[in-house]
């Protein structure tokens, strides 16, 4: 009982985290087409140079920073054209009230879209701790032997023992398979990225 309540536990964790993930890259992405539509109402050349590096930055996480994480590694190279929009946003100086007002908007969608990026490049290579693991393991062991014991004929044991580890087998995968959202082909995916650009970037 009290092994089957810790599976229970951690596949409904990891199933959270999975989900949190996938709501943090549709975040991520939606701020970032807000930030791709307040920046087309600057002047040139500003509007020009910025959007170019968001569509860089787009590209960039869609063919490289995916693929990165699918294998368990953290994508860097992304920030590259982060930085060089920063530099090119706080560079800009508004000549009016209005493009104050827009110049504000903006630094704060900037600011949201990076909080969402950083919580996704934590999320790489966050998961259960290597202890759980090692108890999920034992607990399935002395689950098994503990069928064994029973004075069962052969048939019962083979049946039962079977149908347990089956489920045992089950539950444990499901839990591997999401404890971490990023790796893998059933990780996060794109999706979210490729919308924006298509739909806003692509020219």
């Amino acid at each position: 009982m009290l092994y089957g309540l810790l599976l229970g536990l951690l596949a409904i964790a990891t199933y959270q985290d999975f989900a949190d993930a996938e709501k943090g890259v549709a975040n991520e992405a939606s701020s970032l087409a807000a930030l791709y539509r307040d920046i087309g109402a600057y002047p040139e050349p500003n509007r020009t140079a910025l959007q170019n590096e968001l569509r860089e930055y787009t590209r960039d996480v869609i063919d490289t920073s995916w693929s990165l994480q699918h294998r368990g590694f953290v994508p860097l190279e992304a920030e590259k054209p982060v930085a060089a929009f920063q530099l090119l946003l706080v560079q800009f100086h508004p000549q009016d009230k209005s493009q104050e007002l827009l110049h504000e908007e903006t630094l704060r969608q900037f600011n949201n879209f990076y909080a969402y990026r950083r919580s996704r490049l934590y999320s790489v290579t966050s998961g259960i701790p290597a202890v759980l693991w090692y108890t999920i393991a034992l607990g399935a062991l002395i689950n098994i032997v503990l069928i064994w014991l029973f004075d069962l004929r052969l048939r019962p044991h083979l049946i039962l023992g079977g149908l347990v580890s089956f489920y045992l087998a089950t539950v444990i995968s499901v839990i591997a398979l999401l404890d971490h959202p990023f790796r893998g082909d059933l990780g996060v995916s794109s999706e979210a990225f490729e919308l924006v650009y298509n739909q806003l970037m692509k020219q």
